[in-house]
């Protein structure tokens, strides 16, 4: 599995969990510190998916396509 197979399967879906994650640290009243560190929470993950979505996903080989697995063609 290459670096752009695992960014395409886990560090871009990843990042996007975190900024969610993020938001609903700040928006919940019972722990001081989840609600503390929400904001940072938040930019890491925007800022992990910012680069994440920058890495162009796999090539098929020898077609100069890029693979998407979940399109049916």
């Amino acid at each position: 599995m290459s670096f752009r197979a695992i960014n395409q399967k886990y560090l871009e879906p990843g990042s996007q969990v975190l900024m969610v994650l993020g938001i609903i640290a700040l928006c919940q009243p019972w722990n001081l510190l989840l609600h503390t560190y929400g904001l940072t929470i938040t930019l890491i993950g925007l800022i992990g998916f910012n680069i994440t979505s920058k890495i162009a996903p796999e090539e098929k080989a020898g077609t100069g396509q890029v693979r998407n697995p979940g399109a049916q063609h």
